[in-house]
């Protein structure tokens, strides 16, 4: 029996170091696994992880793909020994966190060609294969920040917001076809995501207002609370991800994690975005939780749901 042929972007860390072996180490020995990396000199952890788990030879392979550029992706695809990819995770991504104001145009352009153009350069390579063999799983690493608006995460928001637009697009065509898009909705995960974010505020915090300042760390107390009290294991997650592909009738959303869906139903019943807004605004810049709260009342990063506002 043919193995399934899974590529996925972004394996240098974290969720797509983790997912490609997962499945290249399942017991059933049914996928065959590109790992992707914009720079192979960061291969390193992923073989050495590959070699304590016990990946069978030829489960795993690893190709240089950097989603900036759409020549480095055609050459990626044209490596694919089995001519084909049967399951395409998009999971390279980058973050950029601080004030607005601070950013340079550099970083924001950065972002947005990662996450979103990136994105769409390895659809456009790999969608019209899985489109005229009628077959083909797309799963997409989605986010808590593209479902609701996080404070100090403007830009990294606006990727993500593009991206559940492109996804639920998709979606909608590509049924006839026997293409199946889902997303894969993750809030905080134990990854070095967070280390890796474009243009890290420093010294350029200086072109902030005071207040803006303030704000800026509460904002960074309540994420290092919210990490190391809530954040799930990478593993964990990789699990949601093996649902969504081995599901017969694929699901347009899966949640690693239901900590924010209170939120996310409170910014869904009242469209005028008000009642989210004033709850988000609490949840993240409130004084600090009381000692007798257990990390249960807790959700993802801003998202302690308000009294009354769980579902």
């Amino acid at each position: 029996m043919d193995r399934t042929v899974v590529l996925i972007t972004g394996c240098s860390s974290g969720i797509g170091l983790h997912l490609a072996l997962r499945l290249a180490s399942d017991p059933s020995r049914s996928f065959k696994v590109y790992a992707t990396l914009r720079d192979l000199r960061a291969q390193g952890p992923l073989w050495e992880a590959a070699r304590a788990r016990g990946c069978p030879p030829g489960s795993l392979e690893t190709l240089q793909l950097d989603v900036r550029d759409a020549d480095s992706v055609a050459a990626a695809r044209a490596r694919v020994t089995e001519g084909r990819v049967d399951v395409l995770v998009c999971n390279a991504g980058r973050g950029l966190l601080g004030p607005l104001e601070v950013h340079t145009a550099g970083a924001v352009g950065s972002v947005l060609d990662v996450n979103v153009t990136g994105t769409v350069r390895t659809l456009q390579a790999f969608l019209p294969d899985m489109k005229r063999r009628r077959s083909g799983r797309i799963l997409v690493t989605g986010s808590m920040g593209g479902l609701m608006g996080l404070p100090f995460n403007a830009v990294y928001c606006a990727s993500k917001f593009a991206i559940e637009g492109l996804c639920e697009s998709l979606a909608v065509l590509l049924p006839p076809f026997g293409v199946h898009v889902s997303l894969i909705e993750c809030g905080p995960v134990r990854t070095a995501f967070l280390e890796k974010q474009e243009g890290v505020p420093g010294g350029a915090l200086d072109g902030a207002d005071a207040e803006t300042r303030v704000l800026f760390s509460c904002y960074q107390r309540h994420l290092e609370r919210i990490f190391r009290e809530a954040a799930q294991d990478p593993e964990e997650v990789t699990e949601v991800f093996l649902a969504a592909l081995r599901a017969p009738r694929p699901a347009l959303r899966y949640f690693s994690t239901e900590s924010f869906l209170p939120l996310a139903h409170l910014r869904l019943s009242d469209p005028s975005g008000c009642s989210y807004v004033a709850a988000m605004h609490r949840a993240v810049f409130a004084d600090e939780p009381a000692e007798e709260e257990t990390a249960s009342d807790r959700g993802d990063p801003g998202l302690r749901a308000p009294p009354g506002a769980r579902q």
